[in-house]
């Protein structure tokens, strides 16, 4: 699955592979403040790794995931700031979600920091509910929460935490 059919057929979407890794530590640059942005070294080495998975939004967006077994998680997501609020950071998720279902995984987990109100959201849109929460976890100092969304066969996620 190389191209991933999406709402707006304009939109460019598709797995990244190492061939990517320049336009990839851009869109992760433009994204993260100077210090915590990765390099094309680090992004190689994730993408190598035989259980990562990375995609690609031409217009502007990047994700990181990788599945262990029956988990999968949410490595890094960035959207450069000039796209954000225009549904790229959905998209990705939405692919990721379903491709982790495809390799197997039936919940996928990742950390936020406590302070990004607009990631929280777009998680929680996206089925993510707290798990836990990693105290002082960033460079900053800030907490970051542990989100779980618990997928179907098919990708679909349960809005509903398991009890």
């Amino acid at each position: 699955m190389n191209d991933i059919p999406m709402a707006d057929a304009t939109a460019t979407l598709r797995i990244a592979t190492l061939a990517d890794v320049t336009r990839l530590a851009a869109i992760h640059a433009a994204a993260f403040p100077k210090g915590e942005a990765w390099s094309e070294t680090v992004i190689g080495l994730q993408i190598a790794a035989h259980n990562v998975f990375a995609l690609l939004d031409e217009r502007g967006g990047m994700m990181l995931a990788r599945v262990i077994v029956d988990e999968a998680e949410i490595v890094t997501l960035a959207v450069e700031p000039a796209q954000r609020r225009q549904g790229l950071g959905g998209d990705l998720m939405g692919a990721a979600l379903a491709l982790a279902a495809e390799r197997g995984a039936r919940a996928m987990f990742l950390e936020v920091d406590i302070s990004n109100a607009p990631a929280k959201a777009l998680y929680a849109r996206s089925g993510f509910f707290q798990v836990g929460r990693r105290k002082r976890y960033y460079a900053n100092g800030a907490d970051a929460l542990i989100l779980r969304a618990e997928l179907g066969p098919d990708g679909t996620v349960s809005r509903i935490p398991p009890e």
